[in-house]
């Protein structure tokens, strides 16, 4: 049960080591941790107080994270930020809705003629977590030009090991989803298109120390063009959420701010982003139901590029039939141009038939096959855009938008035509041609710009942008109308996932991921995002460390995936190739067909991932955890090993522990934690089973 209590007790009683060194060394800084609180609001877990002008502070489990400071402002045209709002007034009551019972507080502050209007939600089914909803109103006779505003916006306290981040913005450079805060790290975290094609994402920031961290996002059911920036300061490091959409507020109107959410938690990010999952999923935003198709591995065919033939494609698909494998995706290269989406005459030279004929090939050979498309990108000449130039996304200037990879024009996704265009490609390829799959490709999917196209008659630029879920969400509706177990893949290349997006496929890659360490963080993101037993592939092995870690897909519970040729390497691809070449020699054969009998006999990725065992920055080696019918499945991570690892999470108990990919016996050990000795390269993979006789739950 939460609570609401006028307080005049210091803070600095809660104070750790490292706080209270800070404060020793910075007055000022002291003066905002030891500053007296005019009201607290907690739940037991999450106590935030508030000072005399709103500004807030924020402890968890009696630990204070945070100094009093301004955790909200609105800016204004005059250049005067505004984060000083006296508190006049404050209430609370019970609630009840969508995520259950709960109790609110409501505070009032005032400052000339603007009232600052704060709601806090905790929530009984998500300790440690509060809903904010923060307005301003104008109480004047004359509007006020807004330029921006502030919220939520905390420096987490430093420790002596650092910190660690989640950010979930999109960057055309690829970056990490999780990286440590170094000295200047930041990023602004815009979740609107940071390169004309790079945008989107999840609107989520974590940040954390070893002991606990702080997360902030919003819980609005449409993307918003907001940031969530990700800092390091000298005073800890700052999480935030902002917005600059200028705004002319009448007199007696009032800003509402995106709904948001503040948690502070242990551990690294999957608790935040798992309680995010769920307030969505409250709130209508879910993942639709995954059938067992998705969970089968892949081969794909763009080893071989752009230039494919289909004789290669064919001879290949054998091999990968004959090692386990169960997909075949033909990708980019099959169509004469994107936009238009007629076939290659070269390839397909009757066309529809011979389509038809090759995808029936591929299921005669006992695989299923699954066709590349992307969606909303449209070549300059095209047949399309001469015909309906009217379907593109246009800036304000009247500018097409650039997608880069093909040279292509982005399309308007909230355009009923561009809706209606390609829900036609999706029963042509999955009712005429036969295909049970299609793969989404792009980093141009998952976010788009406002559109200004007159033709469009949009209610407002930002439509283009918080519609582009149900653009998904229609192409993955027909595919459903067609083929209830059809795999709709969406690949937002080198992306941060678009969450708002997540109810238009049941299948998602690392997306050209460019190292395993960037398969492993985002698998455990993802995880989280979708759930425990989320449909992630690690996308094709040959992008890993050493282009064969399959370790890295088989201990997240991800997907194995390749895009091996054989007998030989291509002539000519699309993608340089690594060192050694991508061809299915003997000694890679015998690797690849031992990591896909044992994923096809443990079936991880249909496990739970338990991701809060480990802390994927903090904890050495990197560990990930799996639970799968009565046994727990480990993963350790490091370049070079030598020590005990701990083996979190176990049922009470005897367990023997094996290593999954030697056989080896390790020894018995007792739940519910256990130490083995290891020592490994790269990884080491274990199987921790119940004793005959004892418990398993």
């Amino acid at each position: 049960m939460s609570e609401f209590t006028l307080s005049r007790r210091s803070a600095i009683a809660g104070l750790s080591g490292a706080g209270a060194a800070i404060a020793a060394a910075s007055p000022q800084l002291a003066r905002a941790l030891t500053t007296k609180a005019a009201a607290k609001v907690s739940d037991g877990t999450l106590t935030i107080e508030f000072d005399s002008d709103l500004h807030s502070r924020i402890s968890h489990k009696g630990k204070v994270l945070t100094a009093m400071e301004p955790s909200e402002a609105i800016a204004l045209d005059d250049n005067r930020a505004i984060d000083r709002f006296p508190l006049v007034e404050q209430t609370s009551e019970t609630v009840a809705g969508p995520h259950g019972p709960g109790r609110v507080h409501h505070l009032r502050g005032t400052a000339g003629t603007i009232d600052k209007l704060v709601s806090v939600t905790f929530l009984d089914r998500y300790p440690g977590l509060a809903l904010l909803d923060i307005a301003y109103r104008n109480t004047g006779t004359a509007p006020i030009a807004v330029t921006g505003w502030q919220a939520a916006t905390h420096d987490l306290l430093p420790h002596p090991d650092g910190a660690w981040s989640f950010s979930g913005a999109s960057y055309p450079d690829r970056r990490d989803w999780v990286q440590k805060v170094v000295p200047g790290f930041g990023q602004r975290n815009f979740m609107g298109m940071n390169a004309s094609d790079y945008g989107g994402g999840t609107p989520v920031a974590v940040v954390w120390r070893r002991d606990v961290g702080l997360a902030v996002g919003h819980i609005d059911t449409v993307p918003r063009l907001v940031s969530l920036p990700v800092s390091g300061q000298p005073g800890g490091t700052r999480v935030s959420i902002t917005g600059d959409t200028a705004t002319l507020l009448a007199p007696g109107a009032t800003l509402a701010l995106p709904p948001v959410f503040l948690m502070a938690h242990e551990g690294d990010h999957f608790r935040p982003l798992d309680a995010y999952r769920r307030l969505m999923a409250e709130r209508g935003i879910a993942a639709p139901a995954i059938p067992d198709t998705s969970y089968a591995p892949v081969w794909c065919a763009w080893g071989y590029g752009r230039d494919f033939t289909k004789a290669e494609v064919l001879t290949a698909m054998t091999k990968a039939k004959a090692i386990g494998l169960e997909w075949a995706v033909l990708d980019d290269g099959w169509q004469t141009s994107e936009g238009d989406w007629k076939l290659n005459r070269t390839k397909f030279p009757r066309g529809d038939a011979d389509m038809k004929a090759f995808a029936d090939q591929i299921k005669a050979a006992g695989m299923r096959p699954r066709l590349w498309l992307a969606p909303l990108a449209a070549d300059p000449g095209t047949d399309l855009l001469r015909d309906h130039s009217d379907m593109l996304l246009l800036d304000r200037n009247g500018a097409a938008q650039n997608v880069s990879f093909w040279n292509a024009f982005t399309l308007c996704p909230a355009y009923q035509p561009t809706v209606d265009y390609f829900r036609g490609q999706v029963r042509r390829i999955l009712s005429d041609w036969g295909y049970e799959g299609l793969k989404l490709d792009g980093q141009h999917l998952n976010g788009v710009a406002p559109c200004y196209n007159p033709a469009h008659n949009h209610a407002r630029p930002e439509e283009s942008y918080e519609k582009l879920q149900d653009f998904w969400k229609a192409l993955y509706q027909e595919a459903m109308s067609i083929n209830p177990n059809a795999v709709m893949e969406i690949c937002p290349c080198g992306d941060s996932f678009a969450f708002h997006n997540i109810a238009g496929m049941n299948h998602t890659p690392a997306s050209d991921p460019t190292s395993s360490w960037q398969i492993r963080s985002k698998g455990k993101s993802f995880k989280a995002m979708m759930g425990p037993s989320a449909p992630f592939a690690g996308d094709h092995v040959e992008l890993s460390d050493r282009h064969n870690d399959f370790a890295t897909h088989y201990g997240i519970g991800a997907i194995l995936s390749t895009k091996f040729t054989w007998p030989n390497d291509p002539v000519d691809t699309t993608d340089p190739l690594p060192p050694g070449g991508i061809a299915l020699n003997p000694e890679r054969e015998a690797l690849w067909r031992k990591w896909i009998a044992l994923y096809r006999a443990k079936m991880l990725p249909k496990g739970e991932y338990q991701g809060h065992l480990y802390d994927i920055g903090f904890d050495k080696p990197e560990g990930h955890a799996i639970r799968a019918g009565t046994s727990m499945h480990y993963a350790f991570y490091a370049d070079k090993w030598s020590g005990p690892v701990v083996l979190r999470g176990l049922p009470p108990g005897k367990h023997r522990i094996t290593d999954s990919f030697t056989g080896q016996p390790l020894g018995i050990v007792s739940g519910p934690a256990a130490s083995i000795p290891a020592s490994f390269e790269h990884f080491l993979i274990v199987e921790a089973t119940p004793v005959s006789g004892q418990a398993s739950a």
